[in-house]
Parts: structure tokens; sequence; C-alpha cells
């Protein structure tokens, strides 16, 4: 039998990869595999933007080598570009393949689907076949929707961007997926209209730099175009927008988001830090009173909108006083949540050859500060809903040891809720809320949503 399994690591960018790898074998007249343990063909696609990225797809190859031997291991992604020797010299591993060839890596994988008389093991040296190239001389978009595994019936990923223009001093992201470039509009309006078409009632929105999407494309579109055009020629009852840069907030942006019901009220806003002189070490392309500026027009325009963004700690050269700026700025904002990382020094990146890195224990220690100031803003946010009414589709249907049955659901504003009840999956509906328990808004449905 000729089967494969994909394990993806890291970013929905590359789990929207992975489930177009997925598709190219399946094409083929393969069959997916339950588990690596039963794979004849395990293609691990990586992530690499921090060190323990890396360290997880290596002690994935070992464990998979381990539990099963007779396994062809193919690496792809974004650990395989930056690094292939390196991958390719850890056991278990029969191919490595950048993203460069990710387009192609059924075609190139199929020697690995040969019998196992046929091929050479790791007991006889051999050099590992390795297929990267230079990324920027690539233009393909590679991508498929994303469906969670635990709510395959709810909310689909659809990547309409990739690569990225902007060259921060702490990311490997762009040498490992080249310059930005957009999927083109009718093909992402033809698989919005499929997804409708397969009961889905939200759809996701992502990319690597979701904001840059069509400035590659004839007419140099812009990202409202490609929202409002969604609106306008599809009947999706609701958009969810993922990550986009402070500077690709513009006001036209935001008035739509707050004149339309079809668009999920949520902004994430990458922040990275709240003090100008990191923020200029880093290479970002605004200034912490520019950022303000767009959080307070988003939460003016849209009051009751969940407002995210990653932060960064620890970058080289962050002082007590650096920390505590992005400290007073993010108690300061709106925010209801945040992605705090620690940072992590990559390989050919300038913030990697700066001489004052912070200590591992000090940036461990801001890390947990901002977690527990962005668990409180949290807090205080799902309260302000208690007593109050919200649309929210349902996920999946949960029994409890208690024999009481509940749904969960997530509200329009990115909230996890608990519903009362027995409620189907993928409906939307308006909840009441009554109390909010162990992170998450519990409440009562009180009548379908018509979005």
């Amino acid at each position: 039998m000729r089967n494969f399994y994909v394990q993806n690591f890291g970013c929905r960018a590359t789990q929207a990869d992975g489930a177009a790898v997925e598709q190219q074998f399946l094409n083929r007249g393969l069959e997916r595999a339950a588990a690596p343990s039963e794979a004849q063909v395990v293609i691990l696609n990586t992530c690499t933007v921090t060190a323990s990225a890396d360290q997880d797809a290596r002690a994935a190859i070992r464990r998979i080598h381990r539990e099963n031997p007779k396994c062809q291991i193919i690496v792809t992604g974004c650990y395989a570009q930056r690094a292939p020797e390196q991958v390719a010299a850890l056991p278990g591993v029969a191919q490595v393949i950048g993203n460069s060839h990710k387009h192609r890596l059924a075609e190139i994988a199929e020697p690995a689907f040969l019998p196992l008389e046929h091929l050479q093991t790791q007991d006889t040296a051999h050099e590992i076949p390795i297929f990267v190239s230079d990324i920027f001389a690539h233009a393909e978009l590679l991508a498929a929707p994303v469906f969670d595994a635990a709510n395959e019936r709810t909310r689909p990923n659809l990547k309409v961007q990739d690569g990225c223009d902007n060259r921060c001093s702490f990311c490997v992201i762009p040498s490992v997926r080249g310059s930005s470039r957009s999927l083109p509009l009718s093909q992402i309006l033809e698989q919005v209209t499929a997804l409708i078409g397969a009961g889905y009632r939200e759809v996701v929105i992502s990319g690597i730099n979701l904001g840059r999407w069509g400035r590659d494309l004839p007419g140099r579109l812009c990202f409202e175009d490609l929202v409002r055009s969604i609106l306008d020629h599809t009947s999706l009852e609701k958009l969810r927008i993922s990550s986009v840069e402070p500077m690709d907030w513009s006001d036209q942006l935001i008035e739509l988001i707050a004149a339309s019901a079809r668009i999920a009220k949520h902004a994430h806003v990458p922040m990275q830090s709240g003090s100008d002189r990191i923020l200029r070490r880093m290479y970002r392309k605004y200034r912490p009173w520019h950022y303000r500026e767009k959080i307070e027009k988003i939460r003016t325009a849209l009051p009751d909108a969940a407002i995210g963004a990653d932060v960064m700690v620890g970058f080289p050269g962050e002082t007590d006083a650096d920390f505590e700026q992005t400290r007073r700025m993010i108690d300061d904002l709106p925010f209801t949540y945040l992605h705090v990382f620690t940072y992590s020094a990559r390989p050919t990146t300038p913030a990697a050859e700066m001489s004052d890195q912070v200590p591992a224990r000090v940036a461990r220690e801001r890390n947990r500060a901002l977690r527990e100031l962005a668990a409180k803003k949290k807090l205080a946010f799902m309260r302000a809903f208690v007593g109050k009414t919200l649309p929210a589709i349902t996920l999946s249907r949960t029994p409890t040891s208690a024999g009481c049955d509940f749904t969960e659901a997530l509200t329009d504003n990115y909230l996890k809720l608990w519903l009362n009840g027995t409620q189907e999956p993928n409906r939307w509906l308006m909840a009441t809320i009554e109390d909010v328990r162990n992170g998450m808004l519990t409440g009562t449905p009180s009548s379908l949503a018509g979005c």
C-alpha cells in the first residue's frame, strides 16, 4: 500500500502549504495514513522561526525514525530551506525538499514509494538528495484551505499571500519564503465560493505579510480591494482577517470592518516593542506613536473588537527602561490578548550579530511579566460582556463527566465560549453571556444569528 503522512510545524502559512502537499499526493492516488507509525512515507513540513522550532523538527525526525525505521522521511518547509545539509545529516532522512521545490514535492518524492528492497538505506553510505535553490527566483504560491483538526466542519483558513519584502533584523522568514507574492483575486474568490458550497460559514484569510496582498498583481491592488471583493462577489457569512502589520491598517480598512456585520470584529496588529530605540534596531517601519494611533483608531471604530498583538522580549540591547516602555504601552492600550515571544537568535540575521544579547533569565522574567499583564487584560475584556448578547459560531459538542453537554463556540470578537446544551456545529447564533470560568465565557443560546 502506497500511503503517506504529513506533519506540519509552525504557523498557519506552513499548515496551508502542508494541506496543498497532501492534495498533491491524493491527486496521485496515494492514501493518507492515520499516523506516522503507519506510513510508508512521512513528510515533515518544518518551521524555523526560532531555535526551538528547529529543535522540535529534529526531535520529530528522531522519534519517527525510531518508531517506524522502515518509513522514508522527507523533510520540507522553512528549516529544510534554511539548513538543508544540517537536516540531511539526521538519521532517517531520505530527502530534503526546500520551499523552493515544495510545489513539486509529490513528484520529487516518487522514488520514496518504491518497494523497500529497491531503496538504499541509511546503512549504506550515500548522499541524501537535496532539492533547494534560491527562493527569490520562485514565484509559486502553494496553498490549500486549512481545517482545524478538532473542528473540521468550521472556520477553514485560506492563505492568500506568501513571502515578505520587509527585512526585520531578527527575522529569517524572507530568506526561506522569498519575496511577497499574492494569490490572484479570481482564484481567491473561486476558493471562497467553493468553501461556501461545501457548507462553511466563516473563512479566515491569512498570509506571511497579509496586508501586502495585491501589491505585486496587475493594477497594484491593495488589501482593502480583496476584502471588499469577497463581500461583493461571494455570499460568505463571516470573513475573519488574521494578522496585518500596523502600516497596513488604513483608515479605509478600519471603516470597512466597522461597516460590515460580515467581517469579524477582530484585529491582530503585530507590535514587537513599545520602545522607539528597539523598534529602530529591529528595522521595524513604524514608531510607537504611530502604533498607538492605529490601535486607538481601531478601538474607536470597533468598541467590542478583539485586539491582539505579537510582542517580543529580550531583543539584543533591550534595557530595563526599554522593557518598561513596552510594558507601559501594553498597559495603556486596549489589548484583549497578546502573543508574547522571547527573542531567538536566527543565523544570518543582523540581530544575531549584535553584541549586547539579553541574558536568558532576564528575558524569561520579562516574558512572564507580559503574560501576566495580558491575562489580566483578557479577563477584564471577557467580564465586560457578562449580561450581554454576542454572535458566535458553534464548533463542537463536549459531554462532561457530570453528564451535562456543552457546545464549544467562538464569538465574533474572538472569545472562547461554552454554551449550555447541545448545538450542531457550524451554526451562527446569538448567545447571552452569563459568566467567565477557567478563561472562557459561559452562556446560553438565545436565537440564531443572521450575518
